[in-house]
């Protein structure tokens, strides 16, 4: 989050008392950093360390006007302290999120007006950071695009903290005066008690657990305790050696700089890295008492700077909802459109503070009286909410009744010939339900998440069948669930299920978020022993991966075909030595790029299908199959099931066949095109299963 600048204001001709010049150009550093690297400009690819930059600095502001009203009066107002954060926050971020509501509904397709609703509700609530950290972790989301108020995690994060901090701050109060103690002293030792275990489940967290870690306030909460200390100990440090100052100040700006220049996306963050900005942000902020002209203010005190600084809450704000409604109007944007863009938002952002912020702020009606300042907080809380709210009924009200069709999902079944639509008159599911039209497996938790390598396992078909399956894989392989239940329901077949988010059963190390993906090789290691310690009868897998990195130990190393097939053909001999055979459902072919995800085509072109057509040839060499061909050929024991006829008929894939939707995320079917293919797939494997049966 970038704090709202107590001291920025047209209104004010002078510097408040307290007034940090230093502070105020390093939130220009912060929010500068930011913006550039949401520009995608190339030479900031660390830029998000401005968030933590943001972080320290409210946390040393906040804290030094509790500990300043705690000393001065020997208690906390929690009223008070809570009326300033919404005066501050609030009407600013109603009118962001408001007019973020209007962009979304006249730029961004429909199919992601339920997912941004939902986005917008939780950061009127300040609990989007949780939202988007489970997100984070779900497959099922692998296509989404950016939320257009994904940056409001930060303000959710800081937030979270000010529940915490201000009580633990009265708390400190209550004990210092009941023991005698200094209240600085006390307060520490509370800090203490959050920093220290928040930074050490940072530490895990991140390690074990990146793409949640970023989000979580339990991993953020010790930047701004560090923050916090230094203006505990801002008496103390305004007296250290100038020389010593000057040195700790500059030293502490360039690695805040450094930070932004040298980290990447590859970095795990926050873990341990994070202390870079993090101790560089509190070492400027330390020492600036103490170096005086010389020190950092030199440079950070410039009035361009400061005046950055003054707009930084409502520059952050307002920057990235712009960037991602224009990235979506016209396509993606440039290095120099991104930064137009950025540029661009320091309008609204100026005017915001003008018309906005500043008129509430110092209104003298809400300073004296801080209920009606929660109560006004109340009302813009639920504005928020409301207007999230009101883009997810919009979505519901958009969409389309499935209607009778007699080439439905019931007569795909039995047909020869597919109808090929050139409308989407009553399509099932509705594209903009699509996104939801899953296999139950993922409600009932059988799907591995990208953090875990247990091998949990799930039941289908007959429990006490007489012939033993097992589904293998990554989501790709889970999608054919659905049918695969009702088959071997019919046929007295069992089906155990191990699948993993982002993983193919093989035992080379693919790389996921530019790091190898060690969880995935573990899981299948520990997926392999237990198939080989409890032998199926049939071992059934699929990918969407075709490479595989040359190097485990290298993500940058090569990824190769080779590297996969090879790797499959090891692992599919072992279990055929076992005793099991290997069936491996070639994948469907993957929607380029361009197309994905293909609900959204479809939703954009309802009267004319024609522009969500794709060639066969090119999903197929995109997909898993390539590699799966590779490596099954010769291999005795190894049997191919291909659908794809049925899925891309002839030398294109439709997006809709009959009446029903062929895709959902990505390349995944949609659970009810899987279950139009039941009959086709159980012909498929019907005598695979009997020969298994014969072999034993």
């Amino acid at each position: 989050m970038i704090p709202p600048s107590g001291q920025a204001t047209a209104r004010r001709t002078r510097p408040a008392p307290g007034f940090r010049p230093d502070v105020e150009g390093l939130r220009a550093v912060a929010v500068g950093s930011v913006l550039l690297y949401h520009a995608g400009l190339p030479f900031v690819p660390g830029g998000f360390v401005g968030v933590d930059v943001f972080f320290v600095i409210s946390g040393f502001l906040i804290t030094g006007l509790l500990v300043k009203e705690a000393e001065r009066s020997g208690r906390v107002s929690l009223a008070d302290f809570y009326a300033r954060r919404v005066k501050r926050l609030l009407p600013a971020a109603a009118l962001v999120l408001a007019v973020t509501v209007l962009l979304t509904f006249l730029v961004i397709p429909r199919t992601r007006w339920t997912d941004i609703g939902g986005d917008i509700a939780a950061a009127a609530l300040y609990f989007v950071n949780w939202r988007l950290a489970a997100n984070e972790v779900d497959y099922l989301a692998e296509d989404s695009d950016v939320s257009p108020v994904q940056h409001f995690w930060s303000l959710a994060v800081e937030e979270q903290f000010y529940f915490v901090w201000p009580v633990l701050v009265v708390l400190a109060v209550v004990t210092a005066r009941r023991l005698g103690s200094g209240l600085r002293r006390t307060m520490c030792a509370g800090l203490a008690v959050v920093a220290l275990p928040s930074f050490a489940w940072s530490v895990y967290y991140t390690a074990a657990d990146p793409q949640q870690a970023y989000f979580v306030t339990t991993t953020r909460m010790w930047e701004l305790a560090v923050g916090a200390a230094i203006a505990l100990g801002a008496a103390r440090l305004a007296r250290l050696p100038r020389p010593v100052a000057l040195v700790l100040g500059w030293a502490g700006l360039l690695t805040v700089i450094a930070s932004a220049v040298v980290l990447t996306t590859s970095t795990p963050w926050p873990g341990y890295h994070a202390l870079l900005p993090t101790l560089g942000t509190a070492a400027v902020i330390a020492a600036g008492p103490a170096a005086g002209p010389g020190g950092p203010v030199a440079l950070l005190g410039r009035p361009t700077w400061t005046w950055i600084g003054g707009i930084s809450y409502s520059l952050y704000l307002w920057h990235w909802p712009l960037i991602v409604v224009a990235a979506e109007a016209f396509g993606g944007l440039t290095q120099a459109e991104g930064l137009a863009v950025a540029l661009v938002s320091i309008l609204p952002a100026w005017l915001t503070l003008r018309v906005v912020e500043n008129p509430v702020r110092f209104d003298p009606r809400f300073s004296a009286r801080p209920m009606l300042t929660l109560r006004a907080g109340a009302l813009l809380t639920t504005f928020g909410l409301a207007c999230g709210s009101g883009l997810i009924g919009a979505t519901e009200l958009a969409t389309d009744e499935p209607v009778a069709n007699p080439l439905g999902a019931a007569a795909i079944r039995s047909a020869d010939t597919y109808r090929f639509p050139t409308v989407a008159d009553g399509v099932s599911p509705d594209p903009l339900e699509a996104a939801e039209d899953v296999p139950d497996a993922y409600d009932r938790g059988c799907q591995v998440d990208q953090a875990s390598s247990e091998p949990i396992s799930c039941t289908y078909g007959d429990p006490d069948g007489r012939v033993d399956m097992a589904l293998v894989g990554d989501s790709k392989a889970l999608q054919w669930i659905s049918a695969l239940d009702t088959i071997a329901e019919e046929r007295g077949w069992r089906v155990r299920t191990y699948t993993k988010s982002s993983c193919p059963f093989t035992p080379a190390t693919i790389a996921l978020d530019g790091r190898p993906y060690v969880n995935c090789t573990e899981w299948g290691h520990n997926v392999e022993a237990e198939l080989l310690r409890d032998p199926p009868d049939l071992v059934l897998t699929s990918q969407i991966r075709s490479t595989a990195l040359t190097d485990p130990a290298d993500p940058d190393s090569a990824a190769t075909r080779e590297a996969m097939s090879s790797a499959l053909r090891e692992r599919w001999s072992r279990l055929v030595e076992a005793g099991s055979t290997v069936v491996v459902l070639r994948d469907n072919p993957k929607p380029p790029e361009s197309l994905q995800p293909v609900y959204e085509c479809v939703d954009a072109n309802r009267d004319d299908l024609t522009p969500c057509v794709f060639p066969r040839s090119l999903g197929e060499r995109e997909s898993g199959q390539p590699a799966q061909t590779e490596a099954a050929r010769g291999l005795r024991g190894v049997h191919i099931v291909d659908l794809n006829d049925y899925i891309c008929p002839g030398e294109v894939c439709p997006p809709v066949i009959g009446n029903v939707l062929v895709y959902r995320q990505g390349a995944h079917l949609t659970r009810t095109y899987v279950e139009t293919l039941e009959p086709r797939l159980a012909k498929k494997l019907a005598p695979l299963v009997a020969r298994s049966r014969s072999a034993t």
